[in-house]
């Protein structure tokens, strides 16, 4: 029996659906779009259809949205890009301690090249504050990019707050919506911002394969010079194969978004109630309502997290928030920044559930965990 895969942030399995759409550029279809014979025309169709289906989801045109490889490149993209294009109206960005290493490590890179940085701090439950945001603008501020929502403990943010502020201030919003995107609504009008993230493989399609919506009036660097596909902003022969499955894997999350939403959440409350049930001695991380339906993030008091994952790992899977080594223990930046107890975080586990996970899965994966953590001495 295969352990229950609880791990869905960190990746998922490819839909069938998305399977099938590919299937063609696997076996038949291999031409090149930019080909101006019969054998580009098919695969230009592929890219056409699949930047719609893209657009659709995130509620924006077609043409504002560039194909890349992932999430990753995608920050790089619109952090990079906007940093360089606007160097002469400002050096300063603003995000905040609880971002992906993909936009942190890009800032850190910029700051090399005079680029100043304000991390913002977040609250117990990994939650921004707009009046932060509005306090560390300054005139030289070209840029705010914060998450949409959290990957460790799937913490909301205000977005649509902290876009109103960036409006008044004519500065440009960045949101990283790898982890939101499918599992809650993710419209760029409703949320006002300027540049989106999105990475395949949190969406049932591909890795690989990302794209970054990048409002018509917003000017980029480029990110990759060569032949100028992808509107000029990023050169290179397009990866039709993946690019058609992240266009169905979006379509699919448009379609089923509220049934999915109520699916994984189900799920989650299954999990988080029976875990909180027998296991007094645990607390959820993140906000308790403001959070991604299919995330738990949950810590047991004095016990390390890697045991449990040994403990659990032929039977659940799920990733840890701590690593704890002979001399030393390392806590996960984002629950250092919400200022869990080092007692409490060193002993956290993500769990996150998919669209297929079922009850009986859960159930079972309740067993497993709840057994690992009294023989490890934590039920009380």
């Amino acid at each position: 029996m295969e352990p229950i895969y609880l791990d869905y942030n960190a990746t998922t399995p490819h839909d069938p659906e998305v399977i099938e759409a590919m299937r063609p550029f696997f076996e038949r279809v291999f031409g090149n779009p930019s080909s101006t014979h019969w054998y580009g025309i098919e695969p230009k169709r592929a890219v056409i259809r699949a930047r719609g289906q893209v657009a659709a989801l995130l509620g924006c045109r077609p043409d504002e949205i560039t194909f890349t490889s992932g999430g990753t490149e995608s920050n790089n993209h619109a952090i990079k890009g906007v940093a360089r294009a606007l160097r002469n109206k400002g050096n300063h960005i603003i995000t905040s301690t609880v971002e992906h290493p993909a936009v942190l490590e890009v800032c850190r890179v910029l700051e090399k090249e005079g680029v100043e940085t304000t991390y913002l701090p977040v609250d117990t439950y990994g939650m921004i504050n707009p009046a932060d945001v509005a306090d560390a603008i300054r005139d030289t501020t070209v840029l705010i990019t914060i998450m949409h929502a959290n990957n460790e403990v799937g913490t909301i943010q205000p977005i649509e707050e902290i876009s109103a502020i960036a409006r008044k201030r004519g500065i440009l919003l960045h949101t990283d919506a790898a982890q939101s995107a499918g599992k809650v609504p993710v419209n760029v009008d409703q949320l006002d911002v300027d540049l989106v993230s999105l990475a395949g493989h949190k969406l049932y399609a591909p890795k690989g394969v990302g794209a970054l919506f990048v409002r018509g009036s917003v000017q980029l660097e480029k990110f990759l010079h060569g032949a100028g596909q992808e509107s000029g902003r990023r050169a290179s022969t397009e990866n039709v194969l993946e690019i058609v499955g992240l266009g169905q894997a979006c379509e699919i999350a448009q379609r089923d978004l509220d049934r999915n939403m109520r699916q994984m959440r189900e799920t989650r409350e299954r999990l988080q109630a029976g875990l909180m049930a027998q296991l007094p001695n645990a607390r959820v991380n993140g906000h308790p309502e403001k959070r991604l339906p299919n995330t738990l993030s949950i810590s047991f008091h004095n016990l390390e997290a890697n045991r449990i994952l040994e403990a659990i790992g032929l039977d659940v899977a799920a990733s840890a928030g701590a690593a704890c080594h002979s001399d030393r223990v390392e806590i996960s930046h984002v629950l250092e920044a919400m200022r869990v107890p080092i007692d409490w975080a060193k002993g956290t586990l993500r769990f996150s559930t998919g669209r297929t996970t079922t009850d009986s899965e859960i159930d079972r994966a309740i067993d497993v965990v709840v057994s690992a953590v009294k023989d490890l001495g934590g039920a009380s």
